[in-house]
């Protein structure tokens, strides 16, 4: 596993992967928050408040992760390289983790340069220091775990296909589905309220409250486990 992760970590920052990653994030979000007139513009806002940036962020890294991922097994099939991995004295479950540990680093690495929001919007505050640090670290640590909800689902599905663009499509509708979808369903009149607990964004605005519920990390961890046993049922 270890291997496959130094690979994976060694593949994004010798090409431009990683510097894209890292640069759009940041800049996208720069641009909302700073730029652009509208809901996000924490200027505009008159708040010194981080919730903007979380609430951006999840809809960022739904088309982010997926282009990170999608060559995770994809590119393997199409060269052919897949078969020799998987007779090398490896477990399959290494290998999966390998890929996903690779690309789950790599955006939390594309998160850490985005703090200086947290300090900019801090020396904004009336008096200085005027920011709820409870709801910001609860923020970062959900948002950590939609990462590896995220990553996990473009793992999984990367491994159905040797096409990196359809691999890309489908990681970004089931993470759509699973973050969106049943809140938006559950919204409606014809259908049950308890659907928007099954959604990722119910969760993930729970622990970005800054109360962290066991329920809730237990969720995206499922989420996790699930794809990845999905990504290891559909290569063997």
């Amino acid at each position: 596993m270890l291997a496959i992760l130094k690979k994976e970590i060694n593949g994004f920052f010798s090409s431009p992967i990683a510097y894209l990653v890292i640069g759009i994030f940041l800049i996208l979000n720069s641009l909302f928050l700073w730029v652009f007139k509208g809901q996000f513009n924490i200027l505009d806002s008159g708040f010194a408040d981080l919730t903007p940036f979380f609430q951006l962020s999840p809809w960022i890294l739904i088309f982010l992760i997926p282009a990170v991922t999608m060559k995770s097994f994809a590119e393997e099939k199409r060269l052919g390289t897949l078969e020799i991995l998987q007779t090398m004295p490896m477990k399959r479950s290494g290998l999966i983790l390998g890929k996903f540990l690779g690309s789950f680093l790599l955006v939390l690495i594309a998160l850490i340069p985005s703090l200086i929001y947290v300090y900019t919007v801090y020396q904004l505050g009336n008096p200085v220091g005027n920011l709820d640090m409870g709801s910001t670290i609860g923020s970062y640590l959900g948002l950590a775990f939609l990462i590896m909800a995220y990553t996990a689902i473009g793992v999984f599905a990367s491994s159905l296909t040797e096409n990196q663009v359809i691999a890309f499509i489908l990681a970004v509708l089931i993470c759509f589905v699973l973050y969106f979808g049943f809140n938006a369903f559950a919204s409606l009149n014809v259908a049950p309220v308890f659907l928007e607990s099954l959604g990722m964004q119910y969760h993930f605005e729970s622990i970005s409250r800054g109360v962290i519920d066991l329920r809730d990390l237990l969720y995206f961890v499922s989420v996790t486990i699930i794809f990845l046993i999905l990504t290891s049922r559909t290569l063997k």
